[in-house]
């Protein structure tokens, strides 16, 4: 193997990579932005009074959009507004789809990400630091790394664990029945089988996981009257949508909000299908699988 020592641009005053060139390449293949399976919405997206939003991508398996702005260069106090400002926008125009603000600059300095990081939890935002090599005349290389993640504030769910817990009878007689709580039963065995010690503990709007009373809702179960509905507290990624596809499950929209696979079971598909309902529930757990 042969060790190749790229050279590294600055885009910012590169003669013929330009921003218009990085939106093409974005627009082109927007996972390259490593987001999961986006698609392109639109680009140079007119706001009046306001400008043009550089990418408006939108994931191609959920209502999920990012509002995306692109900066060569660092990072300034404008580009962060105008961001900001296109998400507020998007997300007033369209209230049917979940938002996302997406900041991509060359150099997101340790200023600036403090003051990013003091929005974050109130206004999903995304930042992606961009770095561009030269590995030969005609061969270069756009590599995006998220320097700050969304993060969501206290989950509902959490707040619920001392103020909403109720009991099973609740579940069986007023939110599903005997028969689907039983199944709350069934995946709970699954779950034993890689961590002994959890019990079922019954709020309100859930039925969580707990050990030793303390919650660890890395799966919850929510027992309709006819089926149940298990959710998989996991990263959404196309390795897991076509196992759940190939296992002809049925698959709700993935909840991005709490990051959750939710997928709608009976007796018969926890059968079928215990052992990728426990890989899944064991990768959400943390437990190592064989893959």
């Amino acid at each position: 193997m042969k060790l190749v020592r790229p050279e590294k641009l600055n885009l910012l005053t590169h003669k013929e990579l330009n921003e218009t060139w990085v939106q093409k390449v974005i627009a082109d293949d927007p996972t390259i932005l490593g987001l999961g399976d986006l698609i392109l919405k639109d680009k140079e997206r007119i706001h009046p009074k306001a400008g043009r939003l550089d990418l408006l991508l939108q994931d191609a398996e959920s209502k999920r959009r990012y509002e995306v702005e692109i900066q060569l260069g660092k990072v300034d106090e404008s580009h962060i507004i105008r961001t900001i400002e296109y998400w507020d926008i998007e997300r007033k125009r369209y209230p049917q789809y979940d938002h996302c603000a997406v900041i991509i600059a060359e150099d997101i300095t340790s200023r600036f990400l403090n003051v990013i990081g003091l929005f974050n939890g109130f206004i999903p935002l995304i930042a992606i630091q961009m770095s561009a090599y030269q590995f030969s005349e005609n061969e270069v290389a756009l590599i995006f790394t998220t320097v700050l993640d969304e993060v969501n504030l206290g989950l509902v769910e959490e707040d619920e664990e001392t103020k909403e817990v109720t009991d099973r009878n609740y579940w069986e007689t007023i939110k599903g029945t005997k028969q689907t709580v039983a199944l709350a039963d069934t995946l709970l065995e699954i779950v034993k089988e890689f961590s002994p010690g959890l019990e079922l503990k019954y709020n309100k709007y859930y039925i969580g996981l707990a050990k030793n009373g303390q919650p660890n809702n890395f799966a919850i179960f929510r027992a309709k009257k006819s089926s149940m509905l298990l959710e998989i507290r996991l990263k959404q990624s196309p390795e897991i949508q076509e196992k759940l596809d190939n296992a002809k499950l049925d698959t709700m929209d993935y909840d991005s909000k709490w990051g959750r696979y939710r997928i709608r079971v009976d007796k018969n598909d926890i059968s079928k299908n215990k052992e990728l309902l426990k890989e899944l529930m064991m990768q959400s757990y943390g437990v190592a699988t064989d893959e």
